[in-house]
């Protein structure tokens, strides 16, 4: 069984089935670890968590969009911030249905962190200075703190490990704000989100070996109209 590791994937379907084509992904032998953030942004939600529930070994680490996307389909909240960050295209992609069950316990039973041998998977940060078991929610899903202290640490040429882990996974900040179109890597800590939600591309990445593939960049696959609030 081979581990992977995939960032934001923001409703962009046609991005995940191409990382999963160049990747050699297979649904029923590989394990699939998803840093959280599948609801929101390109038109294709519904499709996206019908392939998650496709894969025999998948781990879900729930993204800050997942729970406004989880509010709407169990409680009715549709917070205007929500709508204009993607929200709009989540509700479109189930049309006049309501999110399926099924999709609704995917995202309920998701995990907030995840650890994996001597590797942390969450989808924004957290506090090295505290146990990962006492983080709130807000911090390990908002949380941008630790890929900047990592990236500071990067340019002033500073070995440091973050937490007691090896290597630390986390989604969340677009690599776009750091001029990469690839996945970066400071310190201990791997940044997944190579922009698939917006103007990049979706990358899946072997865990052990760091090899990684990528998606065609989302606008092209979808068109100027493809993201919509």
């Amino acid at each position: 069984m081979k581990t992977f590791v995939i960032g934001d994937i923001h409703g962009a379907y046609k991005a995940l089935v191409q990382c999963f084509e160049r990747s050699g992904f297979d649904h029923d032998k590989d394990r699939l670890i998803v840093l959280g953030d599948v609801c929101d942004g390109y038109p294709e939600v519904r499709r996206c968590i019908d392939e998650m529930l496709k894969i025999e070994h998948c781990d879900y680490i729930i993204g800050n969009h997942d729970l406004w996307a989880l509010d709407w389909a169990t409680k009715g909240i549709e917070e205007e911030l929500w709508l204009g960050q993607g929200g709009r295209n989540t509700k479109a992609s189930y049309g006049r249905d309501k999110m399926p069950q099924a999709h609704i316990d995917l995202l309920k039973n998701a995990q907030a962190w995840m650890e994996f041998e001597d590797k942390l998977f969450v989808h924004g940060g957290f506090d090295p200075a505290k146990p990962i078991s006492k983080q709130s929610l807000q911090i390990l899903v908002w949380d941008r703190d630790l890929l900047s202290g990592a990236w500071k640490k990067y340019l002033a040429g500073q070995e440091h490990q973050f937490g007691t882990y090896k290597e630390i996974f986390v989604g969340h900040t677009p690599t776009q704000q750091f001029h990469s179109v690839v996945p970066v890597h400071f310190c201990n800590v791997w940044d997944l989100d190579t922009g698939a939600g917006w103007s990049g591309k979706l990358t899946i990445m072997n865990v052990d070996t760091k090899e990684y593939w990528q998606s065609d960049p989302t606008p092209q696959l979808y068109g100027a109209e493809g993201r919509k609030g």
